[in-house]
């Protein structure tokens, strides 16, 4: 049951909601404008906030999703474990778009709330104010990444947890890689900065 598990996870992380979303709503492929992103920053910047909040929630929800599945099909802790760390992995490198996915920002909250709501909310406390100091959605997002087994250490969870942590942290940074050097070279978009889509967009 636990590859089941593991799986099943890397399949509903593979679910492309952004990609998904825009393609229904308004005919447009969200990885040919922006960042070229699927994630709900890119949409964001492209459609605004009524497109953009359903595709957080989602992706937010689908990390939930596999870590309550591993424990309802296995109940041993590295299998859920390594079912959130399959559920990121498919978000990043979807089977169903090449391997061409999000950074893991949304999924990453989603699997921490049933693993720890605790090292979650503090996370996202410490991206959220980031973001709102620098207006930088992706410094917000490598931060909050990169305090995730730091803010695991210090409310004492045991070694496996700490592995996990570390090892999430690191996905999603390395995701972020393009922000990083836009960031450093000053080009990075704000929070707040707009894509035209055809016809206009929102």
């Amino acid at each position: 049951m636990g590859f089941l598990a593991i799986a099943a996870a890397y399949l509903i992380g593979s679910i492309p909601f952004g990609y998904i979303l825009t393609r229904l709503f308004r005919r447009l492929d969200i990885r040919r404008y922006g960042s070229g992103n699927i994630g709900a920053t890119n949409v964001l910047r492209l459609l605004g906030w009524k497109a953009a909040v359903p595709v957080l929630l989602l992706d937010v929800g689908k990390g939930s999703a596999a870590v309550l599945l591993a424990r309802a099909l296995s109940g041993e802790t590295a299998v859920v474990l390594a079912a959130a760390l399959a559920v990121l992995l498919g978000h990043c490198f979807p089977l169903f778009l090449k391997f061409k996915g999000g950074k893991g920002a949304a999924t990453g909250i989603g699997l921490l709330l049933p693993l720890s709501w605790t090292v979650c909310a503090a996370a996202v406390g410490l991206a959220v104010l980031v973001i709102a100091a620098t207006r930088y959605v992706s410094l917000g997002s490598i931060t909050g990444a990169f305090s995730v087994p730091l803010f695991m250490l210090l409310f004492n969870y045991e070694p496996l947890y700490l592995l996990f942590g570390a090892a999430m942290a690191l996905l999603v940074i390395f995701r972020h890689h393009e922000n990083i050097r836009r960031l450093l070279s000053g080009t990075e978009s704000r929070l707040g900065q707009k894509v035209q889509a055809p016809g206009g967009g929102e």
